[in-house]
């Protein structure tokens, strides 16, 4: 399931989309994050809630390999992190 929002709570900075793939395992996290990313303007910041420990590492790397910038990744709960990704 995947919802969005308008506002970022983490460090103070507020992201212009958030995408929360909770329940999604990889490569989908990655596939899904590229996705969102695509409908995004140049230096949008994106936040992407996930759930699945290997997406952590994963996914910023994966979304550096394509020229973004991981602003931060940050344990928000049990198991769920929060990504901040800002659009090249």
């Amino acid at each position: 399931m995947i919802t969005m929002s308008r506002r970022a709570e983490s460090r103070q900075i507020e992201a212009n989309e958030v995408l929360d793939i909770r329940g999604e395992v990889c490569p989908f996290t990655f596939i899904e994050t590229k996705l969102k990313l695509e409908e995004m303007k140049s230096g949008e910041i994106l936040r992407v809630i996930i759930d699945h420990e290997p997406a952590v590492r994963d996914v910023p790397r994966s979304v550096e390999q394509e020229g973004h910038e991981v602003l931060s990744v940050e344990k928000v709960g049990e198991k769920e992190w929060s990504i901040l990704i800002k659009k090249k």
